[in-house]
C-alpha cells in the first residue's frame, strides 16, 4: 500500500482467514499471474464489512473505499507487489 500511494484503491484485510484483498477490474482475474497471490474472479464471494469497520477481528479495511471508485490501478498493484517480494519485503502489510 505504501508503495501504491494515491493510486491504491480500497483495500480489505480479513484477520481469521490472513487474507488482504485489493479490488481491480474483473477483466484482470484472467490475466493475474503474480507468484503468492491468487486473482478472485466471477463466482467468488468476499464478505465486505461496513465502512465504519477499520480495525479487527475478521474483516476490516485498511483503505476504505471511496465514493466513486474502490479500484486499484492493477499494473501498478503488480509491479508494487514484484517489488515487495524482489525487496523482501512483507508483501501484504
Amino acid at each position: 500500500m505504501s508503495i501504491l500511494g494515491a493510486r491504491c484503491g480500497a483495500v480489505l484485510e480479513d484477520t481469521i482467514s490472513s487474507a488482504v484483498y485489493y479490488f481491480v477490474h474483473l477483466s484482470m482475474a484472467k490475466q493475474w499471474s503474480v507468484p503468492g497471490t491468487k486473482p478472485l474472479g466471477a463466482g467468488s464471494n468476499v464478505a465486505v464489512p461496513p465502512l465504519r469497520r477499520v480495525a479487527g477481528p475478521g474483516p476490516y479495511w485498511r483503505v476504505c473505499p471511496g465514493d466513486d471508485d474502490w479500484g486499484t490501478d492493477a499494473a501498478a498493484l503488480q509491479a508494487a507487489l514484484e517489488d515487495c517480494m524482489d525487496s523482501g519485503e512483507a508483501v501484504l502489510a
